[in-house]
C-alpha cells in the first residue's frame, strides 16, 4: 500500500511541474501538513479523555465481566475455539465499549492461539473467519472515539451518534453472524 501511495504522490507531483502548477504542490504539502498537526492537537485531549475513561472500566474489569456476559453467544460462534475463548471474548468486549485500540491485542492474541490449534497452520479456519467477520462489523455500544471526535471539532451533540451506530452496527453484526452461520454450516457437516 505504501507503494501504491508513493506513485500516486510522484504521480501528482508530475502531472503538476508538467501543466506548470509546481507552486501549488508546496502550498498543497504544506496545507496539508498544517491541518494535519491541528486535527491531531483538537482531537487529541478529547481522545485521550475516552482512552482513559475505557481504560478504568478495563482495569475496574468491566471488560472481563462484559466477556463472561458473552460467553453463551460466544460458544454458538466459536465452538471449536478452545484456548482462544477468553482472548475473544474479550476482544469483542472491548469492541462494544469501543475500545478499538484496547481490543486489537486480545485480537491478535486470539488469532494466534486459533492458529496455534489449527491442524493447517496458516489457512484461516472457521473460527478465524467468524472472529474477523465480527470485529470488522464492529458492534459499538457507545462509539467513544467517534464521540469524542466529534466534540473536539466543536460538536453541539458530539453524543448524537450513538443510536444510529449502535443500530446500524447491530444491523452490520447480526447479518456477519447469519453469513458465517451460513458458510460455516456446510463445513461443519463435512467434518
Amino acid at each position: 500500500m505504501n507503494i501504491v501511495l508513493l506513485l500516486l504522490l510522484l504521480a501528482g507531483i508530475a502531472a503538476s511541474l508538467l501543466s506548470g502548477r509546481g507552486d501549488g504542490v508546496l502550498a498543497a504539502l504544506q496545507d496539508g501538513t498544517a491541518n494535519a498537526v491541528g486535527t491531531v492537537l483538537k482531537t487529541s485531549g478529547a481522545y485521550l479523555l475516552w482512552m482513559g475513561l475505557l481504560n478504568v472500566a478495563e482495569q475496574a474489569g468491566l471488560v472481563r465481566a462484559l466477556s463472561k456476559l458473552l460467553s453463551p453467544v460466544l460458544r454458538l460462534l466459536f465452538p471449536d475455539a478452545g484456548r482462544a475463548k477468553e482472548a475473544i471474548s474479550l476482544n469483542l468486549a472491548a469492541n462494544l465499549l469501543g475500545m478499538g485500540n484496547a481490543a486489537t491485542p486480545y485480537g491478535l492474541d486470539a488469532m494466534r492461539l486459533l492458529n496455534e490449534a489449527n491442524p493447517r497452520p496458516g489457512v484461516a479456519t472457521n473460527a478465524m473467519c467468524v472472529l474477523l467477520a465480527v470485529n470488522a462489523s464492529c458492534l459499538e455500544v457507545f462509539p467513544a472515539t467517534l464521540v469524542g471526535l466529534r466534540a473536539s471539532f466543536g460538536s453541539t451533540d458530539p453524543a448524537a451518534v450513538v443510536l444510529p451506530t449502535l443500530l446500524s452496527s447491530f444491523a452490520a453484526t447480526a447479518a456477519a453472524v447469519i453469513l458465517c452461520l451460513a458458510c460455516t454450516r456446510p463445513c461443519r457437516s463435512r467434518s
